[in-house]
């Protein structure tokens, strides 16, 4: 379980001897290190492409919103995907015989304000095409506090056509040019059976109704699938889509930390560290696609999630390789698929979101650090992101991996958390300076680039006043510190389990 009072011992104890200059055995060092004079290559923020939410009907909410505002500015998301922009909530059926004289049964003004508010912020959609309208829908299973229809259509033909209405009504809102830059995922993760009652053929059947009939509107649109947990089905996907003539432009898949290794990997395999489940699917998954019928295909990681920083850093780092994009699950606190939270910030997890009515939790924070990274990678050894941005200005991202164990697998499960690693000294050299330099950092961890300090302060509450809210927004982002680097182009900084810290060199 996470302990409060053990992460502040340990990061108090590494600091006392950063204070003291006391022995370097006395915590563990790792060492990372940096040249300055070489390019290793360009430096895609694919992190930034696109970044989860709740369903389509909260992206109306103002919270949320201001929320996605703060994510754009700050750390750079281009893209916003989220779950049913089909649910029934939107009303895209209408509900009384005067409506289905008018506009023929589909009303498309709440699918409009979704988008609308999306590109009124400067992100656009990643469009998922869920859930089945209950007109449309085969039984009335439901999925999460909303209640989105997971069933297959009663008939292919019967959605592809709501379908060829919806991708036409886009075009007619948006413009041609504008959808065709939106990728259209089919589904969400129908291997697992609360999200599909149908099996994996099903699935395909209606992954070629839905790909044909938006290809029919503009061939040029995107489309892809199949949308899986655990990287899975993609082989199968890929073969059958090519033996059935079912157009494929993109693969969408995803993956957890906690994952059923043997479902993610095969059966008596050795076991991964948590941190490396989700580098190592991609790879593999990577290696699929590359070796059918679709080789060299964009991947996308449309979903996944983290809520500690090193962890985060690290799975960008080596997953970022295989993905045209990957969208962390979610930016925003405005989350209902389980019902509604009774309180904003709790101990021993941050939970799915990154942040809640714009108070930045750890894992938000390291997206705003990421996005100070510039677009050219230089060489670096160690557990770190180094670059160069078009000023020349030379930044690096180092972080403490730690093993990470949440009962539920995923972020916010439950509150228990058990950690495995502790406080390291890291030395981070670079090489190629001239003269002695001093350095903008920037550290975030459990207690830095937090609001949890503050919020315990405040005595936890549960529901903190409007006054405090706006407290926590403030005190919660990176507080950035100045160093001075040593003559032999070092730099030397203790950091927690989990923690991580930006060096920008002035």
């Amino acid at each position: 379980m996470f302990d409060r009072r053990t992460f502040l011992a340990s990061s108090a104890a590494a600091a006392a001897l950063s204070a003291s200059g006391a022995r370097a055995a006395d915590i563990p060092g790792e060492t990372v290190r940096v040249d300055t004079r070489a390019i290793a290559g360009p430096l895609p923020h694919v992190w930034e492409e696109c970044v989860g939410s709740d369903r389509a009907a909260i992206t109306m909410r103002e919270e949320w919103r201001q929320d996605m505002r703060l994510g754009l500015a700050e750390a750079g998301f281009k893209r916003a995907r989220f779950h049913g922009i089909f649910n029934d909530e939107l009303g895209v059926f209408g509900k009384s015989i005067l409506e289905m004289r008018r506009n023929g049964g589909l009303n498309w003004l709440n699918v409009h304000r979704v988008y609308d508010g999306l590109l009124d912020l400067g992100v656009s959609p990643f469009v998922e095409l869920s859930f089945m309208p209950g007109k449309l829908a085969s039984g009335k299973t439901q999925f999460g506090f909303y209640g989105g229809n997971i069933t297959p259509p009663t008939s292919d033909a019967e959605f592809a056509g709501f379908i060829t209405s919806f991708t036409t009504a886009m075009i007619e809102r948006y413009g041609l040019e504008t959808v065709r830059s939106w990728p259209f995922e089919v589904w969400n993760e129908p291997n697992l059976s609360f999200f599909w009652t149908g099996d994996k053929q099903r699935y395909f059947e209606m992954y070629k109704a839905v790909a044909t009939a938006i290809k029919s509107v503009d061939p040029r649109i995107q489309v892809g699938g199949p949308a899986t947990s655990k990287t899975a089905w993609i082989g199968d996907f890929a073969q059958w889509c090519a033996a059935n003539n079912a157009p494929v432009d993109f693969f969408a898949t995803h993956a957890y930390a906690g994952d059923d290794q043997d479902d993610v990997f095969g059966k008596g395999g050795p076991r991964r560290s948590v941190n490396d489940v989700i580098p190592e699917a991609l790879a593999n998954a990577r290696r699929t696609i590359d070796a059918g019928p679709f080789a060299g295909k964009p991947m996308w990681l449309s979903e996944w999630s983290s809520d500690s920083p090193a962890m985060i850093a690290h799975v960008i780092a080596n997953g970022m390789a295989h993905c045209a994009g990957m969208s962390q699950w979610t930016l925003s606190g405005m989350y209902e698929e389980l019902g509604v939270d009774d309180y904003m910030l709790k101990e021993g997890s941050m939970g799915w979101s990154m942040m809640i009515d714009g108070i930045a939790k750890p894992s938000f924070n390291t997206y705003r650090l990421l996005h100070r990274l510039g677009t050219q990678r230089l060489a670096a050894q160690g557990p770190a992101l180094a670059s160069r941005d078009r000023t020349g200005r030379t930044s690096v991202l180092l972080w403490n991996l730690a093993e990470v164990d949440q009962p539920g697998g995923i972020p916010g499960m439950t509150a228990e958390r058990k950690i495995t690693g502790g406080a390291k000294r890291m030395t981070l050299q670079f090489d190629g300076l001239k003269g002695r330099r001093t350095a903008e950092v920037r550290f975030v961890d459990w207690e830095r680039g937090s609001p949890m300090p503050a919020w315990r302060a405040m005595g936890s509450p549960r529901y903190p006043s409007r006054a405090q809210i706006a407290h926590l927004r403030q005190v919660s982002r990176p507080v950035v510190e100045t160093h001075r680097l040593n003559a032999d182009g070092t730099l030397v900084l203790d950091l927690p389990a989990e923690g991580l810290a930006l060096v920008e060199l002035a």
